[in-house]
């Protein structure tokens, strides 16, 4: 079973210039790196990938990669999987804080992150890169404030293939349980799990805090709703044609 989220039906009042300025950074990172080669590309990762085992024993000179782990990945695939999810979520996270408070709250849920991973192994010696942990921030955020909007996905099982339209909170449920019961395996894996549930937590923590005040939690969907307008007989035979006269088209 595929199942991809790749847009949702919940507009913003504002343009996410922040989210495409997130994108655009990482994307950039990204390029440069596939200039360099192989040898420089690795040692550009563990440059300013953040690394448990040297954060711990030299804070001093490994402070910076707190930060700069975020605009760093290891491949194309990498990066498109975390810029996707933050063009789906992050506008709408972004109208609800503000850009100022949204800057803060993707750092902050960046850096939690971080910290998740090293309580979870202190001692690794492997570099961790990708924008994944703050975004995962983003989607528990949006998870608190409109987990009932209307999110298109991708669905392919077997021979099946469907765009179908799903609550937000289906979507960012099935995503978190995907980290859950793969949280023990994250070490064969290559992917930081622990990460991905600490940015997620702290995202569903500080969205209350940091959302604008006329933003509520868990709003309703924003999916538009027809209804029929009464009017009066008059009007309806106004607007009726006569039965009895044939049409210019006949």
């Amino acid at each position: 079973m595929f199942f991809f989220p790749f847009k949702d039906d919940n507009p913003t009042s504002s343009r996410p210039i922040i989210s495409w300025a997130l994108i655009s950074i990482c994307s950039l990172i990204f390029f440069y790196q596939l200039s360099l080669s192989i040898f420089d590309f690795n040692n550009f990762v563990r440059y300013f990938g953040i690394t448990p085992f040297k954060l711990i024993n030299n804070t001093n000179d490994q402070w910076f990669t707190v930060l700069s782990s975020m605009f760093v990945h290891g491949n194309l695939t990498h990066l498109a999987g975390n810029m996707v999810y933050l063009w789906i979520f992050g506008d709408n996270i972004e109208d609800s804080f503000g850009k100022i408070r949204f800057i803060l709250f993707y750092l902050l849920c960046g850096v939690a992150a971080v910290f998740s991973q090293i309580l979870y192994d202190p001692n690794s010696l492997t570099p961790m890169i990708g924008a994944s942990g703050a975004i995962a921030g983003v989607l528990g955020a949006y998870l608190i404030l409109y987990p009932r909007a209307k999110i298109w996905v991708f669905m392919w099982i077997v021979f099946i293939v469907r765009l179908i339209t799903v609550p937000a909170f289906i979507v960012l449920g099935i995503w978190m349980f995907l980290q859950l019961i793969n949280v023990i395996d994250q070490g064969t894996s290559g992917v930081a799990y622990s990460a991905h549930i600490g940015g997620f937590i702290a995202g569903m923590i500080l969205a209350p805090l940091l959302k604008k005040k006329n933003k509520r939690l868990f709003a309703p969907s924003t999916r538009t709703k027809y209804t029929l307008k009464k009017i009066s007989e008059d009007d309806y035979l106004k607007h009726m044609p006569n039965v009895g006269e044939k049409s210019k088209e006949d």
